[in-house]
């Protein structure tokens, strides 16, 4: 099978036993958002010696449509029948970079040796995704099963998201402008916001040590970064799929220049 070309998007797996998930999201109080000034509208009167020629209004920019696809096919050693987001309308670049990101996340999973043959399938759960003014962002759950079927099934995790100025999409990398201090902040703030969520107060600690690969499965929403955490990542498999919102506030100070703005749009 031909693959989709390489693309910057984050996914995080791990195969674990088979059981159902549940997804939960939990975000702190957040300060209400600044409120934008009223747009002003200004008239010309036309001169008395000539009536001003009509003028078209400009047509408002298309916008974008949310829906899906299904994938469906087989390999060597996977069966796969998944639906993922894809977007139509909008600005094309946009969204011709979205929908070949979530085939690439999916593509990645099909591709990947787990040491099983396997079935991927829609997830016990329905990623998010937002549609904002400046950025597009994605998660994708996928049902992880070794077939025949027997003691091994999980949920499998991808986001995307990307920047609606540029029709690029941004990474932890792009997002922060030092990595490492934003990752610390991430780790920080999970630490303070997982004992409000299922995972309680004896949340698995390895799970938000600050790397990459614990938090690559994040999403951009107006209130905050969305950290998505796998299967027995920070508790039992018991506690289904976690999510938290970590408020824009509380990483404006280490985010780069301008990005909380794309970000929270």
């Amino acid at each position: 099978m031909t693959r989709i070309r390489s693309m910057t998007v984050a996914l995080a797996v791990t195969v674990v036993l088979a059981g159902c998930s549940t997804s939960g999201t939990a975000t702190p109080e957040l300060a209400p958002p600044a409120t934008a000034a009223p747009a002003t509208t200004m008239s010309v009167e036309p001169t008395a010696t000539a009536a001003p020629e009509p003028t078209a209004e400009p047509d408002a920019a298309e916008p974008y449509v949310l829906g899906s696809t299904r994938v469906a096919g087989s390999t060597g050693n996977a069966t796969y029948d998944v639906a993922i987001p894809q977007l139509s309308g909008g600005d094309p670049a946009v969204t011709a970079e979205f929908n070949e990101s979530m085939r690439a996340a999916l593509q990645d999973q099909i591709d990947r040796d787990y040491g099983y043959e396997f079935a991927l399938s829609d997830g016990y759960s329905t990623g998010t995704t937002h549609v904002g003014s400046r950025v597009i962002s994605a998660e994708q759950i996928t049902g992880w099963i070794a077939v025949p079927p027997g003691a091994h099934g999980n949920s499998l995790i991808a986001t995307v998201t990307i920047d609606a100025d540029t029709a690029q999409p941004i990474s932890l990398d792009d997002a922060f402008t030092d990595l490492d201090a934003g990752l610390a902040r991430l780790s920080d703030q999970a630490a303070r916001i997982l004992p409000t969520t299922r995972a309680g107060e004896s949340f698995e600690r390895s799970g938000i040590e600050p790397t990459v690969a614990n938090f690559g499965n994040w999403t951009a929403s107006p209130e905050g970064m969305n950290i998505h955490f796998g299967d027995y990542q920070v508790g039992s498999y018991g506690i289904g799929l976690i999510t938290i919102t970590v408020p824009w506030t509380n990483l404006s100070d280490v985010l780069a220049p301008g990005m909380q703005d794309v970000l929270s749009s």
